[in-house]
């Protein structure tokens, strides 16, 4: 299947994109981001991690119009936030880490209002279809105070694609809700994005990110530190560990052995921490052989995602930022204030 020509390389593009809160009475200026640069391709599953502080949140509202940038440019789906305001908020949905719901609404009224708010015909709409999808569809007519909290997180789901933008933006979607909702969200989203929808995560589930995401980029304090396909990030660490379980008690680590400097936490069990690129496997394995031992059973580990993220975002920026630039709301712009789209 061909793809149009009039489709965007990437769905978001950002460059030297930057967020300063001016200083006032009650606190210190604050850079919040400080020249990141972006690029996620059309059609991805992108992971945006950091800790708290790091400046996500910033981003992700800079992009949704909710918060002025400093300096910098972005783009959603090819449009400038600036230049083409309502194109850009068109083409973008956020799932807010915040339930905010109207507690008099239900569900399907919810729904119609978003979109009715962007302009979506109603022969176009799919409100039901998102809510069968999303397992709301028995609630539609329930106030929305009235639903469970992991149904609460499930609207807000629905409430970000009534409009069917290209680009979905998830800010801690699974946040605090059991196993069966996170796969159920997941699936729906996993379906949407198979039918071309980008989608952007935030998320403290690093094993969740590993697992989804094509490409992972990494920001602290305010700068993008890493950024690279889930594969080469979760390689670059050169770790790897070895565990041995011997068939004999041993009560000291053989001569043969000691060069790799193994730990003997147990009679019958050793653990050997090695650089993959500086020793083979097959070495370590002929010098248990040497010693006269035999393996029992055998098994490795390797760096994963969060032995990344750790040992990143514990290294010390280049220019240290103030804590809780993500809680300011100053100069943050009001929805109420905003152009209604077309």
């Amino acid at each position: 299947m061909s793809v149009p020509s009039d489709l965007p390389e990437f769905a978001v593009e950002v460059e030297g994109l930057t967020k300063v809160y001016r200083r006032t009475r009650a606190a210190p200026e604050v850079r919040a981001l400080g020249g990141v640069d972006l690029k996620i391709p059309r059609g991805a599953v992108y992971g945006l991690l950091g800790p708290n502080g790091a400046g996500k949140s910033t981003l992700i509202n800079i992009l949704a119009g909710l918060v002025l940038k400093s300096a910098g440019t972005a783009r959603i789906w090819g449009h400038d936030i600036d230049r083409e305001t309502r194109a850009a908020r068109a083409a973008i949905g956020v799932v807010p880490q915040e339930i905010n719901l109207d507690a008099f609404f239900t569900p399907f009224e919810i729904m119609e209002l978003m979109a009715g708010l962007y302009g979506v015909p109603r022969a176009e709409r799919r409100t039901m279809e998102i809510l069968d999808a999303l397992g709301l569809a028995d609630k539609r007519n329930a106030y929305a105070r009235s639903l469970s909290g992991g149904m609460r997180r499930r609207l807000l789901v629905a409430k970000a694609l009534a409009h069917s933008p290209p680009v979905v933006v998830l800010d801690e979607p699974t946040a605090g809700v059991d196993v069966e909702l996170r796969h159920q969200i997941w699936s729906y989203m996993s379906e949407l994005n198979r039918r071309g929808t980008t989608i952007l995560l935030t998320t403290h589930y690093l094993e969740e990110a590993e697992e989804l995401c094509d490409t992972i980029a990494i920001i602290h304090r305010g700068r993008v530190v890493a950024c690279a396909p889930t594969p080469e990030l979760t390689g670059r660490l050169d770790r790897k560990e070895l565990v041995l379980t011997l068939t004999r008690d041993i009560d000291s680590v053989p001569a043969q052995l000691v060069r790799y400097d193994p730990a003997l936490t147990s009679p019958r069990r050793l653990v050997v921490r090695y650089r993959p690129s500086q020793v083979r496997m097959d070495e370590i394995l002929a010098a248990v052989r040497d010693a006269g031992l035999t393996i029992a059973d055998l098994s490795t580990e390797e760096a994963d995602l969060e032995d990344i993220f750790l040992a990143l975002t514990q290294e010390e920026a280049p220019a240290p930022l103030h804590p809780g630039e993500e809680d300011r709301e100053a100069e943050t712009v009001s929805l109420f204030r905003s152009k209604p789209l077309p």
